[in-house]
């Protein structure tokens, strides 16, 4: 599937696993609830008409409310990151001089495409907030970082992400908490949570007692559900699959993560896809493809056999 890749950028984002999530995901005429929405890859790609999308990063929110309201729009973010992006290009100390001034002034008035700007021009893709809620990660040190071509593939995502925000999406600034009651029956919630135990920062933080209460409301609900978490990595096991979540259907899926501060978290890591609804453990892509390639070769085994009785055949991947 072509996935849509939103403008925002952030470590742990989901574009990769998109096909995955979604093949798990059971058809629902209900809404797609969304308690983390993050970056929103995994919601706007759900195909859904009607959505509840929620982040306690303030943000990420009204960034996408002004995309869906039409106060920001393709053309704007053309002309904002030309602009920007020739005054970082030209900027004094290797281009640090601009990037501090547009953080500086995201920091007093939090204007949305001095948001899109450090999440594009950030290190390594991060996104980072100190306790007063100021943006926290350095310059990638790219003082032409906003080429002709890259600014092009920005405004084109703004284009996607136009079309797949729909008029019944409803945005929401609230504790995870608040939205997850929000469910119905039919509805289906998708939860991408901070990952517990691995260096991943989250606007106001992510403890074990948050957890706690994520697989408590998870548990009750009457909602169907898809959570994403880490199963294990070459260092250690997630706890909390042992402690939780290990009591709902699990699958897994090798993944590899490009960002991150520490080397361990960028290296391949077991993701999980805890649900509470029957799943086929082996829905994966890749599985999908070795498994037609399978009944591919036995039809050829046994039409072989038939034809060459006395034949050998020796097949290597």
């Amino acid at each position: 599937m072509k996935v849509i890749v939103p403008p925002i950028k952030s470590q742990g984002i989901k574009t990769k696993l998109v096909p995955w999530i979604k093949a798990v995901v059971p058809k629902s005429e209900g809404k797609w609830i969304e308690p983390f929405l993050g970056t929103g890859v995994v919601a706007f790609n759900s195909g859904f008409e009607s959505a509840i999308l929620n982040d306690t990063n303030p943000h990420i929110v009204e960034f996408y409310k002004k995309i869906q309201s039409g106060e920001i729009t393709p053309l704007r973010v053309r002309q904002y990151l030309e602009e920007e992006g020739e005054n970082l290009r030209i900027a004094g100390d290797n281009g640090y001089e601009h990037f501090r001034l547009i953080r500086d002034r995201f920091n007093t008035n939090f204007d949305s495409l001095d948001f899109l700007f450090l999440s594009r021009a950030g290190f390594n893709g991060m996104m980072r907030f100190n306790k007063k809620g100021e943006w926290n990660i350095p310059f990638c040190k790219k003082p032409e970082r906003f080429s002709k071509s890259y600014v092009t593939k920005i405004v084109n995502q703004v284009a996607k992400i136009q079309r797949a925000i729909k008029s019944n999406y409803n945005f929401y600034n609230k504790e995870f908490s608040e939205i997850i009651p929000l469910a119905a029956e039919n509805d289906i919630i998708y939860c991408d949570p901070p990952y517990y135990g691995r260096y991943v920062d989250y606007y106001n933080g992510w403890t074990e007692e948050d957890e706690k209460l994520l697989f408590m409301q998870l548990k009750e609900t009457k909602a169907k559900f898809v959570l994403s978490t880490w199963h294990h990595n070459d260092y250690r096991s997630n706890e909390m699959i042992e402690k939780y979540w290990n009591q709902f259907n699990i699958i897994t899926k090798d993944h590899f993560y490009h960002s991150g501060g520490k080397i361990e978290n960028r290296r391949s890591v077991v993701e999980a896809l805890v649900c509470n609804f029957k799943v086929d453990k082996n829905i994966d892509l890749h599985n999908h493809i070795v498994e037609k390639r399978s009944k591919q070769l036995k039809l050829f085994l046994e039409h072989t056999s038939t034809n060459h009785s006395d034949s050998k055949l020796v097949v290597t991947e």
